[in-house]
């Protein structure tokens, strides 16, 4: 098993949503921050990309199909390089809706990482996350709103130019089910499209609790 779908799009652009339609359209299992949560045997794999180590993506993915989400969406390039026949679904919302949502969460998260108890294997993850996710992608303090903002522009704006028109979808999930299906081809689904992972959720998850 190999990837057939590549997802760059930052964390809380509906990526637990997009996870879920994709594996109900049987591009499953999907891997995502949630998965790496989950199955602790991963985060080494993740502790060697933020050292900047060599790993075998087919090892880092093995039994998945489809990856969205960080820490994943970091290693975009990478991974469709590995992986030339997957498709790219590149998830999206409008800037001020994401901007609110990852303010709460995963930005409050990084700019104070003692703040919160944590399970010892997500805790090695947040280290990672800080070093993917704000000293290499965003380059400025979660808290700095246009400078982050800039890097959700570039991310976008890197994946559409480097990515051809026919290997691309450029998503929001409030578009539901037909673009998607279209650009995967196959079916829709006759069951509502998917909308989790509030921002309570997303506490939850971090912190270890049930769902």
């Amino acid at each position: 098993m190999s990837l057939a779908v590549i997802g760059p799009g930052f964390g809380r652009t509906g990526t637990m949503s997009l996870k879920l339609a994709l594996e109900r359209l049987g591009f499953g299992p999907c891997d995502d921050m949630e998965e790496v949560f989950a199955h602790t045997e991963q985060v080494p794999h993740w502790e060697a990309v933020a050292a900047g180590r060599p790993v075998s993506w087919d090892d880092v993915f093995a039994g998945y199909r489809a990856q969205v989400d960080w820490p994943g969406a970091h290693v975009w390039r990478d991974l469709t390089a590995a992986y030339p026949q997957a498709k790219v679904v590149l998830s999206v919302r409008p800037e001020a809706a994401w901007w609110t949502s990852f303010s709460a969460t995963i930005g409050q998260l990084i700019a104070a990482p003692n703040q919160v108890p944590l399970p010892p294997h997500i805790r090695t993850m947040l280290g990672v996350g800080i070093e993917l996710i704000q000293a290499r992608t965003f380059g400025c303090p979660p808290a700095d709103r246009e400078g982050v903002l800039a890097a959700y522009r570039r991310r976008i704006a890197e994946v559409s130019a480097a990515i051809p028109p026919e290997r691309l979808l450029v998503f929001d999930v409030a578009e539901g089910w037909t673009p998607l299906c279209r650009f995967l081809d196959v079916p829709v689904p006759e069951v509502p499209f998917p909308r989790v992972n509030s921002t309570e959720q997303f506490w939850k998850l971090v912190r270890g609790e049930p769902h």
